[in-house]
């Protein structure tokens, strides 16, 4: 029998305690969500979740949704309407193809790798105000910096 003292007093984790598998965690945290009629939010951040499951692309999130601070490198399989905020900051996306067709909130991707949006201001070559898909950009300046990264000696 194993006690608990010597589980404490051992100083590793015992073996016999066995992590649920992560991928049966996040499609079960959907299903519940989806279970629950699509009300509230839904998180799937901080998960090191390098896909989003299929499961999402088919559902409404009604409040907002989270995938801020995984290993996401596209938003393939993203909910089609997103009744608040939408955050996807802090993961590994050069792209936003794949965004909701609705947001109605917040939109954040911050921290990200993002190499299609610089195309597309420099498209304009003019400080504006434009539309791109779902948003609405305005830009006060442009400024590239690919010359600065590089000095050669």
């Amino acid at each position: 029998m194993i006690k608990l003292k010597d589980i404490l007093l051992e100083g590793k984790p015992p073996t016999i305690f066995v992590p649920r598998r992560l991928e049966d965690r996040v499609e079960r945290m959907i299903k519940n969500y989806i279970h629950n009629g699509y009300k509230g939010n839904l998180s799937l951040s901080g998960l090191n979740l390098t896909v989003l499951p299929e499961i999402l692309k088919d559902i409404d999130v009604g409040g907002s949704f989270y995938c801020s601070n995984n290993k996401l490198t596209s938003l393939n399989n993203l909910p089609k309407y997103v009744g608040k905020s939408f955050y996807c900051d802090n993961n590994k996306l050069t792209s936003l193809e794949g965004i909701p067709a609705y947001v109605s909130g917040d939109f954040l991707c911050s921290g990200n790798l993002l190499t299609e949006l610089p195309s597309i201001l420099k498209d304009s070559g003019e400080l504006c105000d434009m539309e791109w898909d779902i948003f609405k950009i305005k830009i006060n300046s442009l400024k590239e910096y690919q010359n600065d990264l590089i000095k050669v000696k």
